[in-house]
């Protein structure tokens, strides 16, 4: 476990209140190549319940690791793999339920 001297402390401090220091982003990254199906429908239920399985709890641990801290985390975020790489198996060329999912 790390230890901080009471100066470090201190300055960290300083740096969250008079200086407005903050954590800008946090972002999940998920991966979504397993996802890929011929049908569609099939492919993006598939996304749908990767990223909710995955991110379900992103927001509300994010603010617990703010919380414990005491610093600030402006933005939460998920990043996935590109649909256009996952959807390329699909039998349909139109991607609207998995904009949908």
């Amino acid at each position: 476990m790390a230890y901080f001297s009471p100066g470090e402390i201190l300055e960290t401090i300083a740096m969250v209140q008079m200086e407005h220091f903050d954590i800008r982003t946090v972002t999940m990254g998920i991966s979504l190549k397993d996802c890929a199906h011929p049908d569609i429908k099939i492919c993006a239920d598939k996304i749908y319940k990767k990223i909710m399985n995955y991110a379900r709890n992103l927001v509300s641990t994010v603010n617990e690791i703010e919380l414990k801290f005491g610093i600030p985390i402006i933005n939460k975020r998920i990043s996935i793999t590109p649909i256009s790489i996952v959807a390329e198996s699909c039998e349909s060329s139109n991607y609207t339920p998995i904009a949908k999912a």
